[in-house]
This record gives C-alpha cells, sequence and structure tokens, in this order.
C-alpha cells in the first residue's frame, strides 16, 4: 500500500530580495516566519512507516541550523531568497530521500510556494 506523510518545520529570517526594483518592498530587509512541509509518499516498510517522523526531523535539524535566525542572503545558494529557490534548496538537501515528493513552504498567512521533485 501507497501512503502519504508530511511533517511541518518553522523557522524564521530575514531577507531581502536583489531583484526587484527598489522601489519594492521586498527590495528592503524583512523577515519571515517560515512554515516548512515536508511530504513523503512510498510503501509502508516492515517498520509501519514510509519515513520515521525522527529521522526526518534529524535531517531537518542542520537545515534548520543553517536558516533560523539568518539573513538567507548570506546563505551559499540562497543569494537570491525567494520562496521558490529556498524550496529548491531545501528540496536539494533532502534529496536522500526517494520518498521526498514535495517541499511547501508558508512565507505568510497568505502566501506559500510548493516544489515537487521531478521524476525522470
Amino acid at each position: 500500500m501507497i501512503a502519504t506523510i508530511a511533517k511541518r518545520f518553522t523557522f524564521d529570517a530575514a531577507h531581502h530580495l536583489p531583484t526587484v526594483p527598489a522601489d519594492h518592498k521586498c527590495h528592503r530587509m524583512h523577515g519571515h516566519t517560515y512554515e516548512v512541509e515536508l511530504v513523503f509518499r512510498g510503501d509502508i516498510g516492515a517498520n509501519g512507516f514510509v519515513v520515521d517522523y525522527a529521522d526526518i526531523a534529524e535531517a531537518w535539524q542542520p537545515i534548520h541550523d543553517a536558516l533560523d535566525h539568518r539573513v538567507l542572503n548570506d546563505v551559499p545558494g540562497l543569494e537570491i531568497p525567494s520562496t521558490e529557490i529556498l524550496a529548491a534548496w531545501i528540496l536539494d538537501r533532502l534529496s536522500i530521500w526517494n520518498q521526498l515528493v514535495r517541499v511547501r513552504i508558508n512565507e505568510s498567512s497568505t502566501t506559500w510556494c510548493e516544489m515537487e521533485r521531478s521524476r525522470g
């Protein structure tokens, strides 16, 4: 049987978007409490899990440490820290799991980005 599971995390960070016009509000430094949801899909293993939630939390910790209470523009690979680039950056770092199918990031209560792993 195939199951879909997800685990949600948060982190706080500041950023600015250097590629938007200087009068755009996101050109200025500002911050968000980001909510990240990692979605996994796959067969249920002999242990009863698609992926153990504890293993997901352990793999998330270095990402959290790299992002939380940081200026995202200073993180290598996030010089232009749009939500889209941030989602791809996180997905790349968790590519150890074939079962990881999607990363969703809420930047605010009204805006989000969802990135799916391309299959092929």
